[in-house]
């Protein structure tokens, strides 16, 4: 009988996953199942891009994965049993109320990934944008596109996204007051030269720069920090974090307070020996004993050590051994500027930077070298048979 592979999300780690395990294992041997919603790959690091109004290429995953002998079931997860070994998914939509449906498994592979942090603010749920998935940053881009000139759009969150957004905005609607909230200080993590430079194109761009903001409350036309002041926001963009897929936490898996599945070294639960996590669902350990952050730049090497530590247990060869680190934090800001900041294993700035152009065309690469790394790109290994 064929070992059963069900992989849960088509994101980046899901869909590398899914493809490396076709390259590695015998079609005879083994049957992949890829349960995704969306019938098309969400390119998620260029959903600021997407609510400003750009087109981005569709990537339907049945061209993706076209001749690899993966099998794309595009159906919704509702459930998860780790003990019986079994998910359960609702299909597409139809007449009348689509049915349940189980599928069985001998390995799943995890990586639901997560969607938008509220942080429990009050007013944020209702009157916030978010721009974790499509939807939300279709929702933004019609927002943006009723705006008149000289409205005010606030992003909150300083981090990767806020930045990215922020400029994105600015820069494709000069004629909006844009602003920044952040509860530190602007780039605060990066080094000298990258907190100068984002400061740069923060001011070119004309966006305000609230620095030690707390954002505690939001309404329909402004958000309050808490300091009390308030910052007028005919749009509020809420950018402070995410939160993980809450399937994994009301399963038997270890998880942490925050519904991470916790794994070992080659993402593989420490609970259940048949589940491997990857992406923003897992609780992965990187250099310094520190947890990996939830980013495209930890869940594509993530999703490269489960597949091949599968793999090597199918068919009794060696598990990987690949430290995972991290070499730099790539920011665009706005289509023509951007910022590499370089890091250290462990993900803490160094002096060194690149900034501008040359900048902007490295992140370029990189978010198109993600799309490379699915299953579209194939390898030059052959496929190992599965020991009995």
């Amino acid at each position: 009988m064929q070992h059963r592979i069900v992989v849960l999300g088509a994101g980046y780690t899901g869909a590398i996953a899914a493809g490396r395990l076709a390259r590695r294992l015998h079609r005879a041997d083994v049957a992949i199942t890829l349960v995704n919603a969306e019938p098309d790959f969400v390119e998620r690091v260029r959903m600021h891009q997407l609510a400003t109004g750009q087109d981005l290429k569709a990537r339907p995953f049945r061209e993706m994965f076209a001749g690899t002998g993966v099998e794309l079931r595009l159906a919704k997860v509702i459930g998860v049993d780790v003990d019986r070994r079994t998910v359960t998914v609702v299909g597409e939509d139809g007449p009348g109320e689509p049915e349940a449906e189980e599928l069985e498994y001998d390995t799943l592979v995890y990586a639901l990934g997560s969607g938008w942090n509220d942080q429990g603010v009050p007013g944020a749920a209702e009157h916030a944008h978010q721009i974790a998935g499509r939807p939300g940053a279709l929702r933004l881009r019609e927002r943006l596109a009723r705006l008149d000139a000289g409205e005010s759009v606030v992003v909150v969150g300083g981090g990767l996204t806020g930045l990215e957004a922020a400029t994105e905005i600015a820069e494709a609607r000069p004629d909006l007051d844009v602003a920044l909230a952040a509860r530190g200080e602007l780039g605060d993590w990066l080094s000298p030269k990258g907190r100068g430079h984002l400061r740069k194109v923060f001011d070119r761009l004309g966006i305000t720069v609230h620095e030690h903001a707390l954002v505690t409350a939001v309404e329909a036309d402004r958000v309050t920090t808490a300091d009390g002041a308030t910052i007028p926001a005919a749009v509020t963009l809420w950018t402070t974090g995410f939160a993980v897929h809450p399937i994994a936490k009301a399963t038997t898996l270890d998880v942490t307070d925050t519904g991470r599945i916790v794994v070992d070294g080659t993402m593989r639960s420490v609970s259940h020996p048949d589940v491997y996590a990857i992406g923003d669902a897992a609780l992965a350990m990187g250099p310094g004993d520190k947890p990996l952050r939830m980013s495209c730049a930890s869940g594509t090497p993530m999703a490269w050590q489960a597949a091949d530590a599968i793999a090597a247990r199918l068919t009794g060869g060696k598990l990987p051994n690949a430290p995972l680190r991290y070499f730099n934090q790539c920011i665009s800001l706005g289509r023509r500027e951007g910022l590499i900041q370089y890091v250290t294993a462990d993900d803490r700035a160094v002096r060194a930077a690149l900034t501008g152009r040359l900048a902007a065309v490295y992140k370029e690469l990189v978010c198109k070298g993600a799309v490379w790394g699915s299953p579209t790109r194939r390898s030059a290994c052959r496929p190992a048979a599965v020991t009995s």
